[in-house]
């Protein structure tokens, strides 16, 4: 059978809202108050986001247009798979990426795009069983991908998922909670700490664009949350684009909204991972035109410049002087430290690969289950 998507039998979750099949993980009325290019592309990007269904199909098959990225002027990366969930378990995938797709070509100086549509892609998925027995099928789009969705196509006959009741967990951040260096969207940090602890997550991870937005606050605080995590810092770092004296007051401020709608939710505040390129020099950061394989940083350090080494401070400082029962700080190196970087470096001296990403799900999975445990 095939069903058009949008439909009430598939489950667009970790999106706030579908624009034409677009899954956008912010509310519309955020849109007006983007920056620039660079932010509405990584907003509507699907980290997080899945199909969900019940169905005794063995295969299905989805029909997409997608783009993926180029930093001009290289070209694309290579392309993301799908990942599938079937009863909650892996089903490992032959192929699981689109068929074809296009390019959104992104200038990082200006922050502009440009799209070069390609044509219709399909991605066929194995779930596997006998035909017989209806299960629960999720689809994990890739997180870096803008994938339109135009159809589902199933063996057997399609049905609405059971309703969600694990506790929902809103985690906001950057490039490396939105998966960047991950093998796919599970095995993001974020969603290898979810699937541990057995947390429903909305992942607000934009890649360079967690810089204390007012609306990114707003939109975690009109939300349902049994818990919020916010891991601040390495962006404001790559695009200097605070001084200390702002910076407190701006994380206080996002934390007074995000407080107007969850007064006493579980709330956790994480300083950056280490990054040896910008731990003690200020950015900007960019691609080194000698070699755009990795990072460079151009900045030099003054008084009030931030570096990972002042904002862990100032985010310490921060928590500590709130009255808040309810907020915790996590150092971001307890997460991936010296140690990490001397067995797992950052190949582009600014992302972990896919084997740290799972060690810091498994690290701050630990951290999930203290704040279930009170």
């Amino acid at each position: 059978m095939r069903i058009a998507l949008p439909d009430p039998r598939v489950e667009v979750r970790g999106a706030a809202w579908l624009e034409d099949g677009l899954p956008h993980r912010l509310p519309a009325w955020t849109r007006p108050q983007f920056s620039d290019d660079f932010m509405a592309m990584v907003e509507a990007q699907p980290s997080g986001v899945r199909l969900r269904f019940r169905t005794a199909a063995t295969t299905v098959r989805l029909d997409v247009h997608v783009l993926r990225v180029a930093v001009d002027p290289a070209p694309p990366g290579e392309p993301q798979p799908f990942d599938v969930l079937v009863d909650g378990a892996v089903v490992p995938q032959p192929s699981g990426i689109a068929s074809h797709a296009g390019v959104l070509a992104l200038d990082p100086l200006t922050r502009t795009t440009t799209e070069r549509p390609g044509p219709p892609g399909v991605v066929d998925l194995v779930l596997g069983g006998d035909g017989t027995v209806e299960r629960d099928v999720e689809i994990w789009l890739p997180p870096g991908e803008t994938t339109r969705l135009v159809a589902l196509t199933a063996d057997a006959p399609v049905s609405a998922p059971r309703a969600v009741d694990a506790p929902r967990w809103v985690h906001h951040g950057s490039s490396i909670s939105h998966g960047a260096g991950a093998a796919s969207a599970l095995g993001a940090w974020p969603m290898v700490a979810a699937r541990a602890v057995g947390l429903d997550l909305v992942n607000l991870g934009f890649s360079g664009n967690a810089v204390l937005d007012p609306f990114v606050a707003r939109a975690i605080r009109d939300q349902p949350a049994d818990v919020i995590t916010l891991k601040l810092g390495i962006n404001l770092v790559n695009h200097d684009a605070m001084r200390l004296r702002a910076f407190a007051p701006a994380v206080h401020g996002f934390l007074d909204t995000i407080r107007d709608g969850h007064p006493t939710t579980p709330l956790v505040v994480v300083s950056p991972l280490l990054c040896p390129l910008v731990e003690t020099t200020p950015g900007p950061t960019s691609l080194d035109p000698a070699d755009p394989s990795v990072f460079r940083t151009t900045g030099h350090p003054s008084d009030g410049a931030l570096t990972l080494t002042v904002i862990r401070s100032a985010l310490r400082a921060v928590v500590e002087a709130r009255a808040d029962v309810a907020l915790r700080y996590v150092d971001g190196t307890t997460l991936y430290g010296w140690p990490d970087w001397d067995d797992l470096p950052m190949r582009d001296l600014m992302h972990p690969d896919a084997e740290a990403h799972r060690l810091i799900g498994t690290r701050f999975a630990t951290v999930l289950r203290s704040l279930q445990r009170g």
